[in-house]
């Protein structure tokens, strides 16, 4: 994937950076995989605001992915790589020999008219999903299920990749981008290769109008608030805190940076031989 950049012409066009979108090979998605998508606006069902500074944004489609690849042990041609507005990845269009139709995410190298396949019996080749015990160590591995069957939960956004590193006792080593190491079951499947769209992180969208059509309203600093609607509001001027300094909390005077918000006994840290790096 490139990216394109434009004169700056105009403030917007200054630091603008898109993609080229030349990989995309189809424009309208396949009608039989969209279903309709209900926005939220960041209320629930009983129309309280649960998640602050959503809403707008332009109409989507959701697409249908196939995070289970439940067709086994059967050969699939890729027949598009399509756009998703839904995710930061590609996906790809791929048709069975019995004329069914599945979306998948499109890692990278995957070109129309290749050929994938997801069963214990596959090749250990791009686009192919397999059991973790199936996959040779070191492979590079995104779409990885955390429970057999449940379908892909882990690497699944843009440029996302993860190692396999061992094996051992019926469990699979998985070594994340974040540094993590966890275990999981080898009968999970998982994809080879590296999820698609890897300068999705360069992206920059040059103005505030494109950040609406994406469905995010503005974020207001709680620092400029007043006192009755922030804990760190009021004050003369630039004043930290308000009241006098403190470490930024949120609206609800929960501490914003350095606070750790995973539970202590969580199920899933049995799974975990090693944390995340710790950031410098």
């Amino acid at each position: 994937m490139a990216l394109k950049k434009f004169r700056p012409l105009t403030p917007s066009l200054r630091f603008k950076t898109l993609p080229t979108f030349e990989e995309i090979t189809k424009t309208q998605p396949e009608k039989s995989l969209t279903r309709p998508l209900k926005k939220t606006g960041g209320r629930n069902n009983q129309g309280r605001l649960t998640s602050r500074h959503r809403g707008g944004g332009h109409k989507r489609k959701l697409r249908l992915i196939d995070f289970k690849r439940y067709k086994r042990d059967s050969v699939a041609n890729v027949i598009a790589i399509e756009y998703d507005p839904n995710r930061s990845a590609r996906i790809a269009l791929l048709e069975y020999g019995d004329q069914e139709k599945t979306y998948i995410l499109a890692p990278v190298g995957l070109k129309v008219g290749d050929r994938v396949m997801a069963g214990a019996k596959a090749e250990p080749a791009i686009g192919n999903a397999l059991p973790l015990k199936a996959i040779p160590l070191g492979s590079t591995i995104h779409n990885i299920e955390l429970t057999p069957g449940r379908g892909a939960q882990l690497v699944r956004s843009a440029g996302a990749q993860a190692f396999l590193t061992n094996r051992e006792g019926g469990f699979a080593f998985i070594k994340l981008t974040s540094g993590e190491i966890r275990k999981i079951n080898e009968e999970c499947f998982a994809t080879l290769g590296q999820v698609g769209n890897t300068d999705h992180m360069n992206i920059s969208s040059g103005k505030a109008g494109r950040t609406r059509w994406l469905g995010r309203r503005p974020h207001v600093r709680g620092m400029v608030m007043n006192p009755v609607d922030h804990p760190m509001g009021g004050g003369q001027g630039k004043s930290k805190g308000g009241g006098g300094r403190h470490h930024p909390v949120s609206p609800w005077g929960q501490l914003a940076k350095g606070f750790k918000t995973r539970r202590k006994h969580k199920p899933s840290d049995r799974f975990i031989v090693q944390r995340k790096k710790a950031k410098k």
